[in-house]
């Protein structure tokens, strides 16, 4: 391994290199604080600028604390920040503010010091931050936006099968839709990669919004639960294919054909397409699944309920209750022609009480124990899912909320059950 490499491997959830990081971070936090050891424990002119330092760093912490609150009360991202969350961002706030005013105040040590404090304030909040959120396993997935090489659809097959899958990344022209989608990304098992390969059962994934393809096989670590599915299959486990139903990070297409792109016809008819041309993927629609997270859960519950003849099951991880970009109204302005109307029916209870029964489908239901909004959306859900028919099982993550901690969590403890489902329905 290069020293690059070794690099980019970094674990930046390593509670061994986090502890550090915090101790390091509450010693010089002390040090900037506190007067000088000789001249100034003894003087009350240092002991004011103490508190003076104390009071700007409490102040700052209090006002980002009512800025979270705010934050949360006005539902600005959808979801509501973590008591840990809060505190990691009042912690920053505390320790910038305590930087800066050791650096005006001055003394050589401590300005040395909250020169050091200064980025150690962004970089251990954002460490513990990342914990809760478990986005970047990694270093190299903050700095590497596309760690995959591009799939060779003519590469020469394995002559023996070797231990884990493969995953790349790939383009799927919008050939019908004309959608401007992002690069795929792909996941062959073992046998996929072998000379004559089985037919294999096929699932798409979709991250959440905003987000990226990648992000299933990074922060999710998909790779992880599909390796190890096939460890026990002798090789054999579904094709992931990690769809772009976004087409840019922030833009939200609600899965729906509209003004914003045609991501219904993208993801129904091209994907599957190109999947049956280019890899070694099963004709039977029963065989083929669908898995989420957050909008992309959404995206999963739309196509599992609107489009049944084409995906028999599906793993929704913290869906929403129906597509939504900041507001009904702007959610139908958006992408249903302005119609309120049109845009309840797009949602998946709507539809499954237009459509169903929906005999021999599966549903897998889970959310953050801690995501009570989302838990809530789960019971709802499958409630709904099984008054039309749909055999459905609602999970709980045990100490997690909104986040990746749930989505990993989902992949190696519920989602082996719709890889089951799935190699079942194919026989």
């Amino acid at each position: 391994m290069s020293p690059t490499e070794w690099l980019l491997a970094t674990q930046l959830q390593d509670p061994r290199k986090l502890i550090a990081a915090d101790v390091v971070f509450a010693l010089l936090c002390v040090g900037v604080l506190l007067p000088a050891l000789r001249s100034g424990w003894r003087s009350p002119a240092a002991w004011r600028k103490v508190g003076l330092r104390a009071g700007i760093a409490a102040v700052t912490a209090l006002v980002l604390l009512v800025v979270c609150w705010v934050i949360d009360a006005t539902d600005v991202f959808g979801v509501a920040l973590s008591p840990v969350n809060h505190m990691w961002i009042a912690l920053a706030g505390a320790g910038l503010a305590l930087a800066v005013t050791g650096i005006v105040q001055g003394g050589r040590w401590r300005r040395t010091a909250a020169i050091v404090l200064l980025p150690l304030a962004l970089l251990v909040p954002a460490l513990g931050i990342n914990v809760e959120f478990a986005q970047y396993p990694t270093l190299g997935t903050v700095v590497q936006t596309d760690p995959y090489a591009r799939f060779d659809a003519h590469a020469a097959p394995l002559e023996t099968m070797p231990a884990t899958g493969r995953v790349n990344k790939v383009v799927i022209p919008g050939t019908v839709s004309h959608f401007h989608a992002r690069p795929a990304v792909v996941y062959l098992p073992p046998a996929a990669l072998v000379a004559d390969p089985p037919a294999l059962p096929v699932v798409l994934a979709f991250a959440g919004q905003p987000g990226a393809p990648g992000d299933m096989f990074t922060a999710g670590q998909m790779a992880k639960p599909l390796d190890a599915y096939a460890a026990a299959h002798h090789g054999r486990a579904p094709i992931v294919v990690s769809v772009d139903q976004l087409s840019a990070p922030g833009r939200n297409t609600m899965c729906v054909d509209s003004k914003l792109g045609n991501a219904d016809t993208y993801v129904t008819q091209d994907v599957p397409a190109w999947i049956r041309t280019h890899l070694p993927a099963t004709t039977d629609r029963r065989a083929w699944g669908l898995v989420g997270f957050s909008q992309g859960a959404t995206c999963a519950m739309q196509f599992l309920t609107g489009h049944p003849q084409d995906f028999s099951a599906a793993l929704a991880i913290s869906s929403e209750l129906q597509p939504i970009d900041q507001s009904p109204q702007h959610s139908a302005d958006q992408a249903f022609g302005g119609s309120v109307a049109a845009w309840k029916a797009a949602a998946p209870i709507s539809l499954m009480r237009a459509d169903g029964p929906f005999p021999g489908h599966r549903l897998w239901m889970t959310a953050g124990s801690a995501d009570r909004e989302f838990s809530r959306n789960a019971e709802r859900l499958a409630h709904a899912a099984e008054l039309a028919g749909i055999r459905t099982t609602v999970a709980s993550a045990p100490h997690s909320g909104h986040d990746w901690n749930t989505v990993q969590w989902s992949l190696r403890t519920v989602f082996p059950a719709e890889l089951d489902a799935l190699s079942a329905a194919q026989r």
